[in-house]
């Protein structure tokens, strides 16, 4: 399940799995919820399908290596659709010029099929940038590549999913606990704490009735959660009416990457070093990189 692959015979034993004590009820609620909330703009299986779309793009221009050859205006793309990254990345990109991203994705993605491995990948892409709150949003950027680029093998491990340093996320707020606010959930953000946590949320979605395309089913129940977070920690979206003029979607949309592109006009919400907005397909106005 979920395309992990067997491995290598000299590989170190896998850590062991934390035990997460997750709601059932609280799960069911969003699930309902979620199924609701997407009706009026084409249901659930028009999500997955865009999450599919996003996953799609993401392995053509970064899959199986031709990261090598990535182009600068394919990258604000995908930027396009990496919600915190897309808010600071093009101002990055235009102090220190396109190559270096390029080259911190190809280590990122080095031995990609190796999951073992992804720990330290992900802390040393990490680690290329300042430890600061400017550019947190690295986190976020390598995680949305692995995962998209191989959904299979990489559970989303954005901080919005779990994040042990700030005891926040999708993870906290399924915890069952009569307080999660007066605990410390004590589980690691790592490749498999998030691994546990998609198996786990895989394995609700099967028991009510859910088994294809489970990754993207996985995303977007997680968002849908932390979106009752984002909206009043959950007062807004837990009323029985759902009619109200908030659309119960548009944090989903959001934390997906979902809203990354005006139809009409091509324009992202990609900001570049001038604070314009990046159109998808144009050559991105990076500016001079510093030497």
């Amino acid at each position: 399940m979920w395309g992990l692959g067997r491995h290598r015979a000299d590989a170190p034993p896998p850590a062991p799995k934390p035990v997460l004590d997750l709601s059932g009820p609280r799960l069911r609620q969003i699930f309902e919820h979620l199924a609701t909330a997407a009706e009026p703009t084409g249901g659930i299986e028009r999500y997955v399908g865009a999450l599919f779309l996003k996953s799609s793009l993401f392995e053509e221009l970064l899959g199986k290596g031709r990261v090598g050859v990535l182009a600068e205006t394919e990258f604000c793309d995908l930027c396009g659709f990496i919600t915190p990254a897309r808010r600071r990345v093009g101002a990055w990109l235009g102090r220190h010029g396109f190559p270096a991203m390029r080259s911190r994705l190809e280590r990122l993605l080095e031995g990609w099929a190796d999951t073992t491995t992804a720990d330290a990948r992900l802390a040393g892409f990490i680690a290329g940038f300042p430890a600061d709150r400017e550019h947190r949003w690295a986190r976020d950027l390598a995680a949305e590549v692995l995962h998209f680029t191989a959904p299979e093998r990489y559970p989303l491990m954005t901080r919005w999913m779990w994040d042990a340093r700030t005891n926040t996320g999708v993870l906290r707020e399924i915890w069952y606990a009569e307080s999660v606010d007066a605990i410390d959930i004590g589980v690691a953000d790592d490749f498999t704490a998030f691994a546990t946590l998609r198996e786990e949320l895989a394995g609700f979605l099967g028991d009510n009735g859910v088994f294809r395309d489970l990754p993207f089913y996985v995303d977007l129940l997680s968002a849908h959660v932390y979106a009752f977070y984002i909206n009043g920690r959950g007062g807004q979206y837990l009323r029985t009416d759902f009619a109200a003029k908030e659309d119960p979607m548009a944090h989903t949309r959001r934390l997906l990457g979902l809203d990354a592109v005006n139809t009409e006009t091509g324009r992202t919400r990609l900001k570049l070093i001038d604070g314009t907005a990046h159109v998808l397909g144009e050559p991105a106005r990076l500016g001079t990189a510093r030497s």
